[in-house]
């Protein structure tokens, strides 16, 4: 026998206070644990010895090896739980709470009255059947303009001039390019379909921003094509939707106008709330309030987007969403809607 194990025993520990002793951070600490008390641990091998031992001794031997095993085990432990103190201590200091700052309140959303018209509107045409379509805001002079019967020099194009991002893309200036889309997509595939959609979204203009106007604002455009679609179905959808919308009593009047892609055009008025078709100042005297542009599908657009004119019909209408907000909630400002003051959702709140 090379050592003596009593001996052995005793270096252990000496050289095992000292290793514990110089412990600074916890990659010492582990490397002191592996040394110490691993499987291939100078503690471990001494176990080798008992053979060595006479019969006599092994019980006080054994009892030696693991109470110098303990020992250690505890002195480790003891490091082990001062670097945890000392760690949680730091992150406690970096992490302090300063308990004179009030709570935090958290406060139930409120719809913007954007969405909220959005959402009601498309309620209604999907209850009569139709289908929401989303179009893209960014999109191309060819579906923007030339298929809604709006060719490069027509005049029409200075009302709507808009924010170009090259020569022939552009941000939408109406969300009618869904239409024309719809009605492209099912006549490629020989599928010309009936077609009874909305398309809500956010079109582009180039405009001064003030009380009524504004250089981005949202738009609902509706279209109807199959076989006999006539004027007086336009009408007896829009006085349904107009009475949906903001009231049985409510009714609607129907001028002549003029727009590219329908013939005949018309503008839609709907009775003034204030008055009650009476006429006062909100109405300029005349008892109804201009909503929104209509009329018959121009048989050119339809040719245009692969439906044969001489088989089918149809009718597009286009109305404001911020324009209805107005006057269905009596908003005095359309800035208002979009200018993230969450003072005028709270006052919006319940109407």
């Amino acid at each position: 026998m090379e050592k003596n194990p009593l001996e052995a025993l005793e270096a252990i520990k000496k050289e095992s206070a000292i290793a514990i002793a110089s412990i600074k951070d916890r990659l010492s600490l582990n490397e002191v644990r592996n040394r110490f008390l691993s499987k291939k641990s100078e503690l471990s091998a001494i176990m080798g010895m008992m053979k060595d031992i006479p019969n006599e001794m092994k019980a006080s031997f054994g009892k030696s090896v693991n109470e110098l095993r303990k020992y250690i085990e505890t002195k480790v432990k003891e490091k082990e739980d001062e670097f945890a103190l000392k760690e949680l201590n730091e992150k406690l200091e970096k992490e302090k709470i300063d308990i004179t700052l009030p709570g935090r309140s958290y406060e139930r959303g409120k719809i913007n009255p954007y969405y909220a018209i959005v959402d009601e509107i498309s309620e209604i045409f999907l209850s009569l059947g139709f289908e929401v379509v989303e179009g893209d805001d960014i999109t191309d002079d060819k579906f923007n303009f030339e298929l809604l019967n709006i060719p490069e020099d027509h005049p029409a194009r200075d009302m709507q001039d808009t924010f170009y991002i090259s020569q022939n893309i552009l941000l939408r200036t109406q969300t009618s390019g869904a239409q024309a889309h719809k009605m492209i997509d099912n006549s490629s595939k020989n599928e010309l379909k009936p077609i009874k959609m909305i398309c809500p979204g956010k079109c582009y203009r180039r405009d001064d921003d003030d009380a009524t106007h504004s250089h981005q604002f949202g738009q609902i455009e509706g279209l109807v094509v199959d076989k006999g679609i006539s004027l007086a179905d336009l009408k007896g959808t829009l006085e349904l939707f107009v009475k949906r919308l903001f009231g049985e009593k409510r009714e609607i009047r129907l001028r002549s106008s003029y727009f590219p892609f329908t013939e005949p055009s018309v503008e839609v008025d709907v009775s003034c709330s204030h008055c009650g078709g009476k006429g006062c100042s909100m109405c300029k005297g005349t008892g109804y309030i201009e909503i929104l542009g209509a009329g018959e599908v121009n048989p050119k657009v339809l040719e245009m987007c692969g439906y044969d004119p001489k088989i089918y019909s149809g009718f597009a209408f286009g109305v404001g969403i911020d324009r209805l907000a107005i006057l269905k909630y009596g908003i005095d400002d359309i800035r208002r809607i979009y200018t993230n003051d969450v003072r005028f959702l709270k006052d919006f709140e319940g109407k």
